[in-house]
């Protein structure tokens, strides 16, 4: 409902980890096999074959970690002709996949660019202060930690699924809630939506509250049809852990530089060449 661009909360070091973090996001992206055609829908059935087939090996299953079971038969990344036509071929897997090791590799997986970038930008925003406040080792324990949880959290809500869960979203759910923890009062430019993208700055608890209350909201099967392929426990768990592991870290944070009150229109404007 509103998309962050920038928070008013200087950083007195240099985010090493959560640019790290981007980069291999990224590249990873780029390195999937057969992403090219799902990105824009033109790819060849060999590309998608090679893409579940990587998927199938990397991605997080709930029943694989929960339930313990290890699937016969997965997609092998070729083609194969069979009754109803062509498709992929399934066969034995020709690997040892640890499922306890697949929560940490689903982390740097996503299905498309809006994923990717929506996921990057939150990261980019909030990640940098919270690496600060924490440290770089400790912030990068943190982020992974934070992944597992909303992973195995996850996975606990939905045992018997055989849906793969890809994504970083549960590791960021934790850098927003230790960000709403440690900075509730830091001021966030967001774009609203209202015929136009207008621009507000609004308190972090507002704008990571309200997303948090709205991922809780979709979790619950409410105002969505169904949940599709966005797994909104998973955010919801995430974000719980990231706030608890942050509260001990509340006392002793200095409140970021910024005074009261909520701007819009023309003195909502923030200074880009500040980024």
């Amino acid at each position: 409902m509103v998309i962050p661009v920038h928070d008013v909360n200087p950083v007195r070091r240099t985010p090493w980890v959560t640019y790290a973090l981007i980069v291999a996001n990224i590249v990873v992206f780029l390195s999937t096999p057969g992403i090219s055609g799902s990105v824009t829908g033109g790819g060849s059935l060999a590309q998608l074959c090679h893409l579940q087939a990587f998927t199938e090996h990397y991605a997080l299953v709930p029943r694989e970690l929960i339930q313990h079971r290890m699937p016969s038969l997965v997609p092998t990344g070729t083609v194969g002709v069979g009754p109803h036509g062509p498709g992929c071929v399934l066969g034995p897997p020709g690997y040892d996949k640890s499922a306890e090791l697949s929560v940490f590799t689903a982390m740097f997986l996503h299905g498309s660019w809006v994923h990717l970038l929506g996921n990057m930008l939150f990261l980019f925003i909030f990640g940098n202060n919270i690496e600060d406040r924490m440290g770089h080792l400790r912030f990068l324990l943190f982020y992974v930690v934070c992944g597992y949880a909303a992973g195995y959290g996850f996975a606990l809500l939905n045992a018997a699924s055989g849906q793969p869960l890809i994504g970083a979203s549960g590791a960021i759910a934790g850098v927003l809630g230790a960000y709403l923890v440690l900075y509730p009062r830091a001021r966030v430019w967001v774009l609203v939506p209202f015929l136009i993208f207008l621009p507000l700055r609004l308190p972090a608890w507002l704008v990571l509250g309200f997303w948090f209350v709205l991922q809780a909201f979709y979790s619950a099967g409410e105002g969505v049809a169904q949940a599709g392929t966005v797994a909104y426990a998973a955010h919801v768990v995430g974000f719980v852990a990231g706030l608890l592991i942050a509260l001990p870290l509340r006392p002793g944070t200095p409140p970021p530089p910024e005074p009261r009150g909520l701007l819009v229109g023309r003195r909502a404007r923030p200074r880009w060449s500040g980024w």
